[in-house]
């Protein structure tokens, strides 16, 4: 490609600011159809030659503004990996499994490629294809984690933009090798959350466990009368001790996942008790060496006699909690983001299966904004593995049987109040692996997908949503 003449003095400015890669947002289900192309179309150039994008980022405003401002023909690529238009096209719908493409700054030394100092369309945007026109940018915005770590006034600056005229080829993007579908061979399409589960490619699992005050209230669970919080540690010491059952083979328990177990209300906390006390993602097998202790409950049993009650003993290395005043359910997001961002940095590269987030709550949030917190949940649901994107689920459960109000939903026109509105929000798009399960669950059809939320969910249900939401494919030969 031919560089402009300014290109080393860009470079300096680079350097100066520690920028060593530009970003480009997209959806999983387009990659296939970029590496087809061998690389990155303008909108309109694959208009032009007949390419579809099965999940376009951009709304039919946006093409137009980019119509009105003559930049229909440009790739537009961003300073950062947590882009706010991103988020939006989550929240709209235009896309449900982001990936994020890294660019070769090179780009910005082409002829032909323009700046933008905020997002290009704006009327008060300062463009240009010059080295003055580049120096317009606010490097020290743009390099900020998010635009909400800035002062409003500096946040359109944030979305700083460089432009590449028509095309830019797939050598470019030098992570396009990290998504597992085949780059330098006959093309072969990768389904997503396909891995298998072995002890070299793990998965995670987060158990997020609302510990406010008013999971006091009580419940009737397997016939016994008990709080939310002891039913629903209960649950979750099951979904546990399960996961462990599938980690042993003959005498060793193998490492085929880590799990975590976080409790929030006014502070965010390990969920674990005894000599785990204090950690975050622990082994099957030290969970299999380090029980807190074993408890004897009743459990009940559907067969064709009707309902049997037995004792059984069972492991506990989460205690029931609920003593805290508020629900600050941004903190436990932040939290959990940190969690998810170790565990994808250790395993990078890794074919893995993504890691699931399950979130269980009785009520609303408090302590920040619908929005903020919308925002938190896509900045999770768009960390992925090359498998796939991290799958976060939001169950609110109740004490009584009532009726459901929103269910594992294929569309927000299934949900009736505002309250349901936000967790289909904060929620995963499910792939279609899940949907057997669900049809079986729901008595459905398999067909579309689901969004892995429910509001007013009763204990038993919570149960099946548990099994649902921690599938394995664990190939126990390696």
């Amino acid at each position: 490609m031919n560089k402009k003449a300014s290109w080393n003095d860009c470079q300096t400015i680079l350097a100066q600011h520690g920028i060593k890669k530009l970003y480009h947002f997209t959806d999983r289900d387009n990659l296939e159809s970029i590496i087809r192309s061998g690389g990155l179309y303008s909108w309109y150039g694959c208009e032009q030659r007949g390419i579809k994008i099965a999940k376009p980022g951009g709304s039919d405003l946006s093409r137009q503004l980019d119509k009105n401002n003559g930049l229909q023909d440009y790739v537009r690529l961003s300073f950062t990996r947590d882009h706010p238009m991103m988020y939006l096209a989550m929240q709209e719908g235009r896309i449900s499994n982001p990936v994020i493409l890294e660019i070769d700054i090179e780009a910005i030394g082409w002829v032909g490629t323009l700046y933008s100092d905020r997002n290009a369309t704006r009327n008060d945007a300062r463009r240009g294809d010059t080295l003055a026109d580049f120096s317009l940018i606010h490097f020290n915005s743009v390099t900020a984690r998010n635009h909400f770590d800035l002062d409003e006034e500096e946040q359109p600056f944030f979305q700083a933009e460089v432009m590449v005229k028509s095309f830019l080829p797939l050598q470019y993007i030098t992570n396009i090798q990290s998504f597992g579908i085949p780059v330098n061979q006959q093309l072969q399409a990768k389904q997503p959350y396909t891995a298998q589960i072995t002890r070299n490619t793990p998965t995670a699992f987060i158990f997020l466990v609302d510990q406010s005050v008013s999971m006091k209230r009580e419940t009737l669970f397997n016939g016994t009368r008990m709080t939310l919080a002891d039913a629903v540690a209960q649950i979750v010491n099951n979904q546990i001790q399960e996961l462990v059952y599938r980690c042993i083979k003959t005498n060793e328990v193998r490492h085929y996942f880590d799990i975590a177990v976080v409790g929030y209300g006014e502070r965010v906390v390990s969920g674990w008790q005894g000599a785990l006390t204090g950690r975050d993602f622990v082994s099957p097998e030290e969970l299999q060496n380090n029980p807190y202790k074993r408890i004897t409950v009743k459990e009940e049993t559907r067969t064709r006699k009707g309902v049997t009650t037995k004792e059984v003993e069972r492991v506990q290395w989460v205690e029931p909690v609920c003593n805290q005043s508020w629900t600050r359910l941004h903190m436990a997001f932040d939290y959990v983001r940190h969690l998810l961002e170790e565990w994808l940095m250790d395993h990078a590269g890794q074919e893995c299966y993504p890691p699931t987030v399950i979130h269980i709550t009785d009520g609303e949030f408090n302590g920040t904004t619908r929005e903020s917190l919308v925002q938190q949940a896509n900045e999770i649901k768009s960390m992925f593995t090359p498998d796939g994107n991290v799958l976060l689920w939001n169950i609110h459960i109740i004490p009584t049987h009532d009726h459901v109000t929103a269910f594992l939903p294929t569309s927000k026109n299934e949900v009736y109040n505002s309250y349901s509105a936000l967790l289909y929000d904060l929620s995963s798009l499910l792939p279609t692996r899940y949907n057997a399960d669900i049809a079986k669950l729901k008595q459905t059809d398999g067909a579309t997908r689901h969004v892995a939320m429910a509001e007013n969910t009763d204990l038993t249900t919570l149960v099946q949503l548990m099994d649902i939401g921690t599938p394995t494919n664990i190939n126990q030969n390696v």
